[in-house]
């Protein structure tokens, strides 16, 4: 139910890539009645998780089949039971097609079969319910116009694999189906290599190591990720190495290189071992950084500037196999403004006691 996938796992295909945009269905999410809901309607019950969703959207979606009970269509009426198995499958929502926006991008390289863009923070990578216009496909459409994949539909024109909201970095843009297969081939197989430049609260022990900690979705807060044990059945292995590039006192920088992509993964991996990535409002301490959370003496309602609005989370490098030529590719996304402004703000007030 993720919009966006951090860690750039590939945005499926094979099996909805025939279907038209409004017809495919989102993942399907699986619940699990507690004792504590008994008793609560369907519907009302169901607006918990799905909380973006109205009333009279959710009682559609029961009414048309897309929740059932136990493996059987239900009743938005219907009182909820101990152990209920819930399995919910709603439908992509019907909506305009994409709108060309000219919202300036920068391209870090392209050819006639591909493009590798610097998403900047704060933008949605496809439309989705909330999130229609101002998107990265939106800015694609007017940038390359007829120039992009369809393999994932309209919603998702060009879209090989996805980045969060808020991290910024390299992000892989096809121009025709042929390279859109190809390349989401090398996601699938785990051979692009991907490295990721995080700023992080705490300091991480050893200047190089792995963290492999398996994941599944968050039990109270769907919207969240959270570490699992391997051998739970909803987990997914997942695994990511570390590497110190800058260490500051209470911060460290760090490049990150994940070998599997699951959702959230390094922000959950970091956060996992007592690092997590700065101004991470889901698995973080705070939502932003400004100078008054390094500085001593600073008063609260005094200086207030702010470094970080965001997770301090960028996708630095990707390298992968050209879809024609079979060369190697590697391009390279220097870090944001914001970042490099966090950065120097560690070097100036935060440097490691000599």
């Amino acid at each position: 139910m993720n919009d966006e996938l951090e860690d750039d796992d590939a945005v499926p295909t094979a099996s909805v890539a025939a279907m038209p945009a409004y017809a495919r269905a989102r993942d399907p999410v699986d619940l699990l009645v507690k004792v504590k809901a008994a008793g609560m309607r369907l519907d009302h019950y169901l607006q918990i998780f799905f909380h973006e969703l109205s009333r009279s959207e959710l009682q559609k979606a029961i009414l048309g089949g897309h929740v059932t009970v136990n493996g059987k269509p239900s009743k938005a009426s219907y009182k909820v039971r101990n152990d209920d198995e819930l399995r919910v499958q709603l439908p992509e929502p019907i909506h305009d097609v994409i709108v060309p926006e000219n919202i300036p991008l920068d391209v870090l390289y392209e050819d006639e079969v591909l493009a590798v863009i610097n998403k900047p923070p704060n933008m949605v990578v496809h439309p989705a319910r909330g999130n229609w216009t101002s998107t990265l496909v939106n800015a694609l459409a007017f940038r390359f116009q007829n120039q992009l994949s369809t393999a994932n539909g309209n919603y998702r024109l060009g879209i090989v694999h996805r980045l969060d909201r808020d991290t910024s970095g390299a992000i892989l843009i096809a121009k025709d189906d042929r390279a859109h297969s190809k390349l989401s081939m090398q996601f699938e197989k785990r051979t692009v290599f991907k490295e990721y430049v995080a700023l992080v609260v705490g300091e991480l022990d050893r200047d190089s190591d792995y963290v492999e900690a398996s994941l599944k979705q968050h039990p109270q807060e769907r919207e969240k990720q959270a570490v699992a044990a391997a051998d739970d059945p909803e987990a997914k292995h997942a695994c990511s190495y570390y590497e110190v590039l800058e260490r500051f006192r209470g911060y460290t920088l760090v490049k990150v290189q994940p070998r599997t992509g699951r959702t959230h993964q390094i922000r959950v991996h970091l956060a996992h071992v007592g690092c997590p990535v700065l101004a991470d409002k889901l698995y973080g301490r705070t939502a932003q950084f400004r100078k008054v959370d390094i500085v001593p003496g600073i008063p609260r309602d005094g200086d207030d500037l702010v470094y970080l609005n965001r997770q301090a989370l960028h996708a630095y490098r990707l390298r992968f196999k050209h879809p024609v030529t079979e060369t190697m590719l590697e391009i390279e996304a220097p870090l944001p403004a914001d970042m490099r402004s966090a950065l120097e703000a560690l070097r100036e007030f935060r440097p490691l006691r000599r």
